[in-house]
């Protein structure tokens, strides 16, 4: 009866790499704490929907997943503005 207890808490976790405790790290640096809740349930291999309200999720998402992609692309068109304010000083 004991083992029967064991087999039926137990669950297949996935193990959280470096990468992706940074990126959790980062966020609650950031003061996103439910953006890193989002974040730990994702990696730990659950779904956050079955967790978080629908309408509470696609917001997260937009405000986070959208603004880090916005916040690369003005970091590449920085590199090439640098690269050719360089060029024409030469």
């Amino acid at each position: 009866m004991h083992q029967i207890n064991n087999t039926c808490h137990s669950q297949t976790a996935k193990k959280i790499n470096t990468e992706q405790i940074e990126q959790i790290i980062k966020a609650i640096i950031a003061g996103k704490y439910s953006w890193a809740c989002v974040l730990i349930l994702r990696f730990s291999g659950y779904n956050p929907i079955d967790y978080i309200p629908y309408r509470t999720y696609i917001r997260l998402l937009k405000n986070n997943c959208l603004a880090e992609k916005s916040n690369s692309k003005d970091t590449e068109k920085k590199e090439v503005f640098d690269i050719k304010s360089n060029l024409i000083r030469l």
